[in-house]
């Protein structure tokens, strides 16, 4: 998915830090960038083997660096973004289960690293940081969603407090990336290839649902429209996990009766999401694919908007689901049928 020209204005010849860049989301936002001339992009990640990996794949771009380290470690952090203009800040623990079990390792990289983050950018007077974030933030109930919460409050309130640094500081907030690494879809996939048995921790569960491109593109969106504090939030459809499940064997395993088991719902997971609170709903601005969240101070709006949970809104049909995996080019149900078969 190009950008358009409006967009590559705004990042042509400008040094961009992508934290968690190798990530499903990092590595989309790398790869619309690159049409865009930018002087440099530099990748920041953890993890080795996606690092070599992704250099493998774009070593012939001459603007690409690759920087291994940990938004925890803030020394990193300050030689990162040294000359830096935009931050798009993805790198966090998103696991719900994994954070249940290991809570103050969520708490050091969500939180304290976006802080480090966030106190980097403001010294080295970056221009624009887009925090990527999760409706998992709204009301949360696990450990996972209230440390991406604080992320959320640390980027907004980071305007309030800069003093004259030129750093604007917005957040982006996701539903699920359907296709993205550890989401449902590939796991459903997978099962399916094996001829089943599909899992579903519960078959009353609900999600939001966006691609990686349309996640990608909110996010370009933010980093142009920003002004400071605010919070992106895309309209998006809205699934049952069941129906998915469902919508994957008939595309993949046509005419076979593949087994769907409950698993039972995980800890920390709700069955329900939320993409604002009615508090935050009062001073939100409806635009035509999204919903921006005002930061600070920001009166209320006219007509409030409609505080969005998958409780409130119409699922999409198993065939709206069918049609939206082939349209969006998420499954390939001709090769891999064959090989269930």
């Amino acid at each position: 998915m190009p950008l358009d020209h409006a967009y590559c204005d705004t990042f042509r010849g400008k040094t961009i830090l992508v934290t968690g860049g190798t990530g499903s989301i990092g590595r989309e936002i790398v790869t619309q960038l690159l049409a865009c001339e930018p002087a440099a992009i530099r990748i920041l990640s953890r993890n080795e083997n996606n690092q070599f990996a992704m250099w493998n794949s774009l070593q012939h771009y001459p603007n690409v660096r690759f920087l291994l380290g940990d938004i925890r470690d803030k020394e990193r952090l300050v030689r990162a973004v040294e000359g830096v203009h935009v931050v798009f800040h993805a790198a966090a623990l998103k696991h719900v289960p994994l954070c249940e079990y290991n809570p103050f390792e969520a708490v050091k990289t969500n939180v304290l690293g976006t802080q480090h983050l966030i106190e980097a950018a403001l010294d080295s007077d970056v221009e624009r940081l887009i925090a990527i974030n999760t409706d998992k933030s709204v009301s949360p109930i696990n450990t996972m969603g209230a440390t991406k919460l604080l992320a959320e409050k640390l980027v907004s309130a980071a305007t309030l407090y800069k003093g004259p640094h030129p750093t604007i500081c917005a957040n982006v907030r996701f539903g699920n990336v359907i296709g993205s690494n550890g989401s449902v879809l590939p796991l459903f996939i997978e099962q399916a290839k094996r001829g089943g048995p599909l899992t579903v921790t519960d078959a009353s569960m609900v999600r939001f649902f966006m691609t990686i491109p349309q996640a990608v593109s909110l996010v370009l969106d933010a980093a142009v429209a920003a002004k400071g504090g605010e919070t992106f939030i895309l309209k998006m459809p809205v699934m049952r996990v069941m129906d998915l499940a469902q919508a994957v064997i008939d595309l993949l395993a046509p005419g076979m009766d593949l087994p769907i088991i409950c698993t039972g719902a995980r800890p920390g997971e709700k069955l329900h999401e939320e993409l604002m609170t009615p508090e935050e709903a009062i001073h939100a601005e409806e635009r035509e694919a999204m919903y921006v969240v005002r930061p600070w101070g920001g009166s209320p709006t006219e007509t409030p908007a409609v505080p969005l949970s998958t409780r409130h809104i119409p699922a999409m049909t198993i065939p709206e689901i069918r049609d939206y995996l082939l349209r969006h080019r998420l499954i390939e149900p001709v090769r891999i049928a064959a090989r269930v078969a």
